[in-house]
């Protein structure tokens, strides 16, 4: 990514002046810097076999390819501590063409009624007695994207199957089925859509181009009745069956909680005018999934682009049992876990306290011999006399 940015950039920052947001041109300019001379460098030394090297400063944008390995080796190590020894369940919720398209001019509001919705929904329908009866937990994670880099929005939802009924013990739900789908989908089909009429009412929602005729948004009467059209479509709604045991969860949520639109493995190659990239075509069967496809690398970059959120937004979320560590210690003692105990050193600093350098020859400690400051240093702010 940061080759496409370096030999397309800045003439894809001078085609589109005063239609990127600030967000976009920092991500831009980040990682193109990304492990670079730019960002400054530790001097390493080996004193085992006598070897020096530099290790280049990352740039640690959230949405650069090359810097969410660590976070999320972070992050697994944060989140094994709080795993239940139950069955998990994977179940995602995406959004349907046009609402997607209109999601896309109010990412904020619309990303965040799609967490609201979903989590409603999962909470809702295994609260009733018809189907659990009990006050579950899961984690949501939202993707943007599709394989080929379109605007596709979706959260990943990661729950334990089962919960804590009214008298605080654990209830599992049935083996190998953890709610239906086709309730999960009208909930929340009819959660989202409440919001989405809700946040027109208010005038918050944006509209632009074609879509604004095709939905009719300027005329109240003509958004209601879309609104309730998009309520007699059908929802994707799935859920995956349970994964083979609770850390097999983790790895494969740590896979998603820090996954960026593409990643530098799936490039094939790089030119000055064209970018080739491996994707999966989910209408083909088999083997035969993955092809490569070809953009030029103004396209590839707006694709790239269009999945930079908003500033401050949060894309992992926790619910119910998962966000309050006094619930999850309640649900730990009815399955008989020890609750999990409070640690005064946390993730980051066990992980500063080990060395973060290996040296290649021998695979010994490195210890940083000297720092190399960033070309550009941050300013600081004018004092006044």
């Amino acid at each position: 990514m940061a080759d496409v940015f370096r030999l397309s950039g800045d003439n894809y920052k001078a085609a589109h002046r005063g239609h990127l947001s600030l967000a976009q041109l920092k991500v831009m300019s980040a990682i193109e810097r990304c492990r670079s001379a730019q960002l400054g460098a530790h001097h390493l030394h080996c004193e085992h076999c006598d070897t020096d090297a530099i290790a280049y400063n990352s740039c640690r944008n959230r949405h650069c390819p090359k810097c969410q390995g660590a976070s999320a080796k972070r992050w697994f190590a944060a989140r094994e501590k709080q795993l239940l020894p139950v069955a998990y369940y994977h179940v995602v919720f995406t959004l349907p063409a046009e609402v997607a398209q209109l999601a896309f001019y109010n990412k904020a509001l619309m990303y965040q009624l799609l967490f609201k919705a979903a989590s409603q929904t999962l909470l809702i329908i295994a609260g009733d007695t018809r189907h659990l009866g009990a006050e579950i937990g899961t984690t949501m994670v939202l993707h943007t994207w599709g394989s080929a880099m379109m605007h596709h929005p979706h959260v990943h939802c990661i729950v334990p199957g089962g919960g804590l009924d009214k008298a605080k013990q654990w209830k599992a739900c049935k083996k190998g089925f953890f709610l239906p789908v086709r309730v999960l989908s009208r909930l929340f089909r009819r959660l989202y859509m409440q919001g989405v009429a809700e946040l027109y009412a208010s005038k918050q929602l944006l509209c632009f181009g074609g879509l604004t005729q095709a939905i009719g948004f300027e005329h109240a009467a003509h958004f209601t009745a879309w609104c309730k059209q998009q309520q007699f479509m059908e929802w994707v709604v799935y859920a995956k069956p349970p994964f083979a045991g609770p850390r097999a969860v983790l790895k494969y949520l740590s896979r998603y909680t820090h996954r960026v639109a593409i990643a530098n493995r799936r490039l094939q190659s790089i030119d000055a005018t064209h970018v080739t990239f491996t994707y999966k075509d989910y209408r083909r069967k088999g083997n035969n999934m993955h092809r490569a496809m070809q953009l030029t690398c103004g396209e590839f970059m707006r694709r790239f682009l269009l999945h930079v959120l908003p500033t401050g937004f949060h894309r992992i979320r926790h619910y119910g049992l998962l966000a309050s560590k006094a619930k999850l210690n309640v649900a730990r003692q009815a399955l008989q876990v020890e609750p999990e105990q409070e640690t005064a050193e946390t993730v980051d600093d066990t992980e500063t306290s080990s060395t973060p350098f290996v040296c290649r020859q021998c695979h010994s400690p490195m210890t940083v011999s000297a720092l190399r400051l960033p070309a550009y240093l941050p300013r600081a702010p004018p004092t006044l006399n």
